[in-house]
């Protein structure tokens, strides 16, 4: 095998360079494509339902201890809550010891504390 020149390799290389440009622009087309897609199916598809009973956190999150359970109707301005499931909300209740919202009583709704 005969060696190339210096000249012949840098062209070489251009082409080369050329060819892995093409094929990258080609991959983001195929990208942006695919990210149009999963956004518009995102769109179509419906919201999932609101979960019936919520956990309140305190200021740490979900690091601290939660603070109370509320129905998910409860509005209470600048709190974080977190939807739980019936289970969920029984559990913290009864043997979790966090205390029921004194405005939306969830623990009526549960059958539970009354």
């Amino acid at each position: 095998m005969s060696e190339s020149s210096p000249e012949e390799r840098l062209a070489a290389l251009y082409f080369l360079r050329r060819v892995q440009v093409a094929d990258l622009a080609r991959t983001d087309r195929w990208i942006a494509d695919a990210e149009q897609r999963a956004a518009e199916h995102a769109r179509r598809r419906p919201p999932p339902p609101a979960p019936d009973w919520c956990v309140q956190y305190g200021m740490g999150g979900r690091a601290v201890r939660p603070a109370m359970v509320h129905t998910s109707e409860c509005w209470v301005p600048g709190v974080s809550m977190e939807g739980v499931s019936r289970a969920q909300a029984i559990e913290a209740l009864t043997r979790g010891g966090v205390p029921p919202c004194i405005l939306c009583r969830p623990e009526r709704e549960l059958g539970v504390l009354d």
